[in-house]
């Protein structure tokens, strides 16, 4: 893999890249993320019975509006017309006690949405941890990652 950087100038600055003679197409992306907690917490999650109240519609919440201000929050982003973002949270999937994020975000523009869809599915991840370390302040987030990407110069991706 002999690529440069392309947010990297040649004396090693960073740069906002120049997106302008880029065309303008639909692009699409997924990323998850997972939190591990307990079952017992899962359950809690799956019977809405948390004392802060619905931890998945506030995590879903968050993680779309985290999709819309990506720009703000990471410096090199371009802000981007966000037509669509989705968010859901499967409880005990992939396995008992554990919580999958899944973000899918849609544009149509210069460039790709997977840093929208990693961040939606990151403060989902984050949010839902904000709800429940009242009953287990030891769960984890891991395994955050773009599952696919569609659209722009390089085409489809997806994770195998």
């Amino acid at each position: 893999m002999n690529q440069k950087l392309t947010h990297v100038r040649g004396d090693g600055s960073a740069q906002m890249v120049d997106i302008s003679a880029k065309d303008v197409t639909e692009r699409k992306a997924a990323a998850t993320t997972v939190v591990t907690t307990t079952e017992e917490v899962t359950a809690m999650l799956a019977e809405n019975s948390l004392a802060k109240g619905d931890a998945l519609g506030t995590a879903r919440i968050a993680g779309i509006m985290a999709a819309k201000r990506t720009s703000e929050l990471v410096p090199l982003c371009h802000p981007l017309p966000i037509a669509k973002v989705t968010v859901d949270l499967e409880v005990d999937t992939p396995k008992p006690g554990q919580v999958l994020i899944t973000a899918e975000v849609k544009t149509t523009g210069r460039t790709g949405v997977e840093m929208e869809a990693l961040t939606a599915a990151s403060v989902a991840g984050l949010t839902l941890y904000d709800m429940i370390k009242g009953v287990h302040r030891e769960a984890v987030i891991t395994e955050t990652k773009v599952l696919a990407k569609s659209g722009g110069a390089s085409g489809d991706w997806s994770r195998a």
